[in-house]
């Protein structure tokens, strides 16, 4: 019964956290991070003041986890093994695709942007808590195909770069700047497929059929 008991209140729990999250990147949006107190939040995601500061204790530790939240990947999957270069790339590429088309993740970038002149420490820690665990899981990934033979990559990182530059330079960056930019399915499908080829292309060593 306690069991049941416990599933119960961690799922109000996690229920609730949602409810938080929503209501404060919709309110750091329409109001900036400076004028949204946590007892607005509290009013608009509809929870006690003492749930609220339960789990966020600050305003600060409430954006760390937006930010956290929007950049990890569904049902923490485990990077594709080595050994098939682009099936591997088309892998990453999409989870990548998926993760920028989020309605959070434009959000969040619109509010590190908006705030960044008067709250830089938003930038530092979609940065350090967001993009670069993301980037660091692809880099490993490169290292691994470098290992195993399958490319030869000298510049880990720079080759990281490049490839998610790919895929998000035509699908996430746009959107913050030109209203109404939509990018179909099929053309997502395109853009990764062809980021994995030119990657490949430049680094996958000769002889692999997935390149031949």
């Amino acid at each position: 019964m306690s069991k049941v008991v416990t599933t119960y209140h961690q799922r109000v729990a996690q229920e609730k956290r949602a409810l938080i999250m929503a209501a404060a990147t919709a309110l750091f949006l329409e109001l900036g991070y400076d004028r949204t107190s946590l007892l607005r939040i509290a009013e608009r995601s509809g929870v006690s003041k003492a749930t609220l500061f339960k789990q966020f204790p600050t305003k600060a530790a409430l954006f760390d986890a937006i930010v956290t939240e929007s950049w990890s990947t569904a049902d923490d999957q485990d990077p594709p093994p080595p050994g098939n270069l682009i099936e591997g790339l088309t892998t990453i590429g999409r989870r990548y695709a998926d993760l920028l088309s989020r309605p959070r993740m434009t959000d969040l970038f619109r509010i590190v942007i908006a705030e960044l002149p008067r709250f830089p420490e938003l930038a530092q820690a979609q940065f350090s808590q967001g993009k670069m665990p993301y980037f660091e899981s692809v880099r490993r990934y490169l290292s691994a195909e470098h290992t195993a033979g399958t490319a030869r990559i000298d510049d880990v990182e720079l080759a990281a770069t490049q490839f998610l530059g790919m895929i998000s330079n035509y699908i996430f960056w746009p959107s913050l700047l030109v209203p109404g930019w939509q990018v179909t399915t099929e053309r997502v499908t395109q853009v990764v497929d062809e980021a994995a080829q030119t990657f490949a292309a430049r680094y996958g060593m000769p002889g692999d059929p997935a390149i031949d």
